[in-house]
């Protein structure tokens, strides 16, 4: 078993039962590309101030660079019985360059390590989501361009409302997701602001660091400037899993439109084959599974934010094991929202809009109501009068199982001497949908407008994300 770095202090040997319980590194390993990259940058600068030798870096750096690379062809394996991923890189080191790697924690703890190895997993993580992100919004603004004149049911209450397109209902979603992109980014800010490492424990060190270096080199905009704070503060990881729980949401409440929409009670969609399941008893069903994960999904991420949270409340300054919790949290949270992204993306890709179907729903909603009622208004009625008049016309259609654009002229002038024969047109579904050109609205030039804003915002991003991806690696 691989020896514990505090052995020194003790005189027993610790229950097999509490290394066990103590252990991380079965899900901390997986940063083990990040500890490696700060160790390297840890020791170039140990070597700059005069700390360790040069031949000790050079050591150093190869023996890292060396380890990587069995990693990644498989001659080397984690070793499980290793206390954490940064106890198995230094005794893996030390084990193949000698003292050199016994000098590589000069200068540092811990508790800064993990604090700088999971700020720089989060910013892969980050980036990484955030392009699972743009694809699917990609996605969206091309389904919407598509179903610019496909009229349907807009909602409030789940009644029928007013009426809108297909592609307008979707762009909400992009616009959604925007968000999503730019709290994203917006909490990545904040992970690179300040680098932990050099805060030591939590009093920082006798040794001549600097710290300015070693920020510049991980691609942090500068030291944190409280030690105490460098090694304890996880308002980034919070940030992020709360980031993280916010775009959940979003996807839960588009799946369960799209649930709504599939059925047979809706069927304005069918989704792909590839993305649906069947009944192990009835044959005629096509679930949408995919969907109804992503819901119950959604919950067991709110539980990773709310485990960060809890964790969190009550824990003194500065480290408290405790906070080992923080990464099987973040991880789960990380993995959900990358599979659920990048499962959703292609079913709404392949998915088959029915607008037939949308143009029937629409019909038979009296979603054309207020336009009638604006019409009045426009001849001079009082909003309120042409409010309730329009309601007993609706109510005398349900009664009669019309619709208003079944009534007779003859039928119109029962109700008021203002109606014409313009009427059909101002209650048209088409045109009503048409004439909603304010900004934001269902009429087909705003949704381009907005398709075209939304990829416009998407083109900037990409600009802005490899910009800082070259100068940071």
């Amino acid at each position: 078993m691989a020896e514990q770095l505090w052995k020194g202090r003790f005189s027993k040997a610790v229950d097999p039962r509490v290394n066990d319980f103590n252990s991380s590194i079965r899900f901390d390993q997986r940063m083990i590309a990040e500890d490696m990259h700060g160790s390297s940058v840890h020791a170039a600068m140990l070597a700059k101030q005069g700390i360790i030798s040069d031949a000790d870096n050079e050591a150093i750096q190869k023996g890292l660079v060396g380890i990587a690379a069995d990693l990644e062809s498989g001659a080397l394996e984690i070793d499980p019985a290793a206390e954490d991923v940064h106890t198995f890189v230094e005794q893996t080191l030390t084990a193949r360059v000698g003292d050199a790697g016994k000098r590589l924690h000069t200068g540092r703890s811990r508790n800064d390590q993990v604090a700088l190895d999971l700020r720089l997993w989060m910013r892969g993580q980050s980036r990484q989501l955030q392009k699972d992100i743009a694809a699917l919004i990609k996605a969206i603004c091309k389904k919407a361009g598509e179903n610019t004149a496909s009229v349907m049911p807009g909602y409030t209450h789940l009644q029928r409302a007013q009426p809108i397109t297909f592609g307008h209902a979707l762009m909400a979603y992009a616009w959604m997701l925007l968000r999503d992109l730019e709290r994203l980014q917006d909490a990545e800010s904040r992970m690179n602001s300040q680098c932990p490492l050099g805060s030591g424990a939590l009093a920082g060190t006798t040794y001549p660091l600097d710290r300015e270096y070693t920020a510049s080199k991980l691609g942090f905009y500068a030291p944190c400037q409280n030690s105490l704070d460098g090694v304890s503060d996880r308002d980034y990881a919070i940030e992020f899993a709360g980031a993280i729980s916010i775009c959940m949401m979003h996807l839960s409440r588009l799946s369960e439109e799209i649930i709504l929409w599939c059925s047979w009670e809706f069927k304005f969609i069918e989704l792909d084959d590839a993305f649906t399941t069947g009944s192990s008893i009835m044959p005629q069903k096509k679930n949408p599974d995919v969907t109804e994960l992503i819901r119950g999904k959604t919950g067991r991420v709110y539980g990773d934010l709310n485990t960060l949270l809890v964790m969190m409340k009550g824990i003194p300054l500065a480290y408290d094991k405790d906070m080992q919790e923080d990464k099987e949290a973040l991880f789960d949270a990380v993995d959900t929202l990358h599979l659920c992204l990048t499962t959703v993306t292609p079913m709404l890709a392949t998915m088959r809009t029915l607008p037939a179907n949308m143009r029937r729903a629409a019909a038979k909603g009296f979603i054309n109501a207020t336009d009638c009622a604006d019409y009045l208004t426009k001849k001079g009625m009082p909003f309120r009068d042409a409010y309730k008049l329009t309601g007993s016309m609706v109510s005398a259609c349900i009664a009669a199982d019309k619709t208003l654009e079944e009534l007779t002229l003859k039928e119109f002038k029962t109700y008021s001497p203002l109606f014409e024969k313009d009427v059909y047109d101002a209650i048209d579904l088409v045109k009503c949908c048409e004439g909603r050109k304010s900004y934001g609205g269902p009429a087909a030039m705003s949704v381009n407008r907005q398709i075209a804003d939304a990829e416009a915002i998407l083109r900037d991003w990409e600009e802005t994300e490899n910009a800082e991806e070259e100068s940071i690696y």
